[in-house]
């Protein structure tokens, strides 16, 4: 999830800013921007720039969303083992149920923190994405 949202910044930093400024010196270059046809290749180039933009943004957002239930299957196989602790030395080693307890929440805490941190930067994203692509299509006047 972190190396695609690394990449997602990356092509929204050093990439993209590039091709929108070679799509705008295209439109730019063009004679004619005005008919019909001159609006639909500018529709076009837009609509490439919002693909090329949005790419991986839904497996990113999936992957924020699954980042809990990961935490809870680790939590739920931890449980199970503290319960064959329980089943093998009885429930009066409170030390020991302790322990397997806190370790067998660890995985929760820790979906729970990727995912909250997944959720604000997927949205950071998300906004820059706009921005740029608004940019765009503010750079691309039609008459």
């Amino acid at each position: 999830m972190w190396v695609l949202m690394l990449e997602r910044y990356w092509y929204l930093n050093w990439i993209s800013p590039k091709q929108h400024q070679a799509v705008i010196a295209s439109w730019e270059s063009r004679e004619e921007t005005t008919s019909w046809h001159a609006h639909r290749i500018r529709e076009a180039w837009v609509s490439q720039a919002k693909q090329d933009l949005n790419a991986r943004m839904l497996l990113i957002k999936t992957l924020v969303a699954i980042c809990p239930m990961i935490g809870l299957l680790g939590t739920v196989t931890g449980m199970i083992s503290v319960f064959d602790v329980m089943a093998v030395q009885g429930t009066s080693n409170a030390r020991l149920m302790a322990a397997g307890i806190s370790m067998a929440t660890m995985p929760t805490m820790a979906g729970m923190v990727a995912a909250l941190s997944g959720v604000f930067f997927s949205t950071r994203l998300d906004s820059k994405m706009r921005i740029s692509l608004e940019k765009l299509k503010d750079s691309m006047p039609h008459h």
